[in-house]
C-alpha cells in the first residue's frame, strides 16, 4: 500500500492577505481558487511537489456559524497546528519573510535536535517553521 499526503489546510482571516504571504514571500504558486458564496479555498502548492499543497480558507468556510466561531478564537490564539517546511537555503528564504514585513519569531538557529531552522507567524498569527534541507 502506497499512501501520501495531498493537502493540508490552513486557516486564515484574509486569503488575499495569506496568498502574499505563502505565495509572493514564500514561493508557492495558486493552484486552485474556488469560491461559495463570501468563502474561499485556495490551494497553493510548488511545481517540485506536485499533488503536494496547502489550502487556505477562513475560519467560517464550510463550517457553520458556531463551529467558524470556535475556530475564529482559536485562531486568534494563536494555537492552531504550525507548518513546517524545508528549504534548500535557509537564510536567503529567511530574509525574503523578513523583508516582507512577516513577524520574526526566531532567527535561523541550529537545534539540539537537529535542523537548522527559523519560524514566523503568517498574517493571521499561525506559527511557520522552515528547516534547511539536510
Amino acid at each position: 500500500m502506497t499512501i501520501s499526503l495531498q493537502y493540508t489546510n490552513v486557516t486564515v482571516n484574509d486569503v488575499d492577505e495569506a496568498i502574499a504571504f505563502y505565495g509572493d514571500a514564500l514561493g508557492l504558486k495558486v493552484q486552485n481558487d474556488v469560491s461559495s458564496g463570501e468563502h474561499r479555498w485556495v490551494t497553493l502548492g510548488t511545481d517540485a511537489q506536485p499533488g503536494l499543497g496547502i489550502v487556505l480558507s477562513d475560519p467560517h468556510a464550510g463550517r457553520s456559524q458556531a463551529d467558524g466561531d470556535v475556530m475564529q478564537e482559536l485562531l486568534t490564539k494563536g494555537v492552531l497546528p504550525m507548518l513546517v517546511f524545508t528549504t534548500d537555503d535557509l537564510d536567503a528564504t529567511f530574509e525574503t519573510l523578513r523583508s516582507s514585513g512577516a513577524e520574526v519569531l526566531q532567527e535561523p538557529i541550529q537545534q539540539d535536535w537537529g535542523p537548522r531552522d527559523c519560524a514566523f507567524r503568517d498574517p493571521s498569527g499561525n506559527m511557520v517553521r522552515i528547516n534547511q534541507a539536510q
